[in-house]
């Protein structure tokens, strides 16, 4: 007889169905399914991320999740963290604190909290950080089919799915891009650019007011499936955060977005707070049920 897992596919990142980015989840018991049979459902699934909700082995944690890609499984990664706090919270998940989530997976424990009707989790810290090299962004420059001096500065910002993150000069460049997806094998490329509204800075923009957004957001990826884009990365708007706010480049809070060149809405709320800085958006779900296995 087949196993039923509860199913939910929530929108994250915005506060409207089919604007945001999508994220399977499959709630299981700790020998429910292989790795195998989470990779193959993985890639049934055909989203960016499936994660699979598991009791917790860190007693300090109210839930462990795993998050897999069509072809191989992440540390971490934000927006399936926000979509599976999402569908844990409204299966019924009572967290041990009634004002934090402590989430459990590949890089350890991450936080998160409810924020004016959104949940934001603390950006973790970097896997890798630092300067990229010139043979690096010759690469990037490569799929993005962009000269290097467009390229106004770059940084390493690997929090888990190994991005490498470029600013340029506004997001109108960013909105421009059309990338080479099959120039290089494998990449994980995120792109950034100040919108025209806010406070100056040392690239663009700073902060805005009344919610409007201060950065458009991209990210590229290609490893060990088919290229593309991804609609709306909290991972990598984290990483881009610690880079940004710590240049001065940014002022928290602002929003970024992202999604815009795929005719999505993503809206990605930046705040520091506590000594924290927090990643929050608005979640949705479109599709709940069960998953058959």
């Amino acid at each position: 007889m087949a196993n039923s897992h509860r199913f939910s596919q929530v929108d994250v990142f915005t506060d409207t169905a089919f604007r945001g980015n999508p994220v399977a989840v499959v709630f299981c018991d700790d020998h429910d399914l292989s790795t195998d049979e989470m990779q193959h459902i993985a890639h049934w699934t055909n989203l960016s991320e499936t994660t699979f909700v598991l009791p917790p082995t860190d007693p300090a944690a109210d839930y462990r999740v795993r998050i897999f890609t069509p072809g191989n499984e992440l540390p971490f990664a934000g927006h399936p963290t926000i979509g599976t706090c999402h569908a844990w919270l409204e299966a019924g998940g009572a967290p041990h604190a009634d004002d934090t989530i402590v989430q459990e997976c590949g890089i350890g424990l991450v936080t998160l909290r409810r924020d004016s009707g959104r949940l934001a989790f603390a950006a973790p810290e970097l896997i890798r950080g630092g300067d990229v090299d010139e043979a690096e962004l010759d690469l990037v420059c490569a799929v993005l089919q962009i000269d290097r001096s467009e390229i106004i500065k770059a940084q390493w910002a690997d929090n888990g799915p190994g991005w490498v993150a470029v600013m340029l000069k506004d997001a109108e460049a960013v909105l421009a891009l059309t990338p080479n997806f099959g120039a290089v094998e494998s990449y994980d490329i995120g792109v950034a650019g100040p919108h025209p509204v806010g406070v100056v800075g040392k690239v663009g923009v700073a902060a805005t007011t009344g919610g409007d957004p201060a950065l458009e957001v991209r990210a590229f990826f290609r490893a060990g499936g088919s290229p593309a884009e991804d609609p709306v990365t909290g991972s990598l708007n984290a990483a881009l955060a610690q880079w940004l706010l710590r240049d001065g480049d940014l002022v928290a809070p602002y929003v970024a977005s992202q999604g815009t060149a795929l005719g999505r809405a993503g809206r990605v709320h930046v705040s520091e707070a506590d000594g924290e800085i927090w990643v929050g958006g608005h979640a949705v779900t479109v599709v709940s049920g069960g998953l058959r296995t």
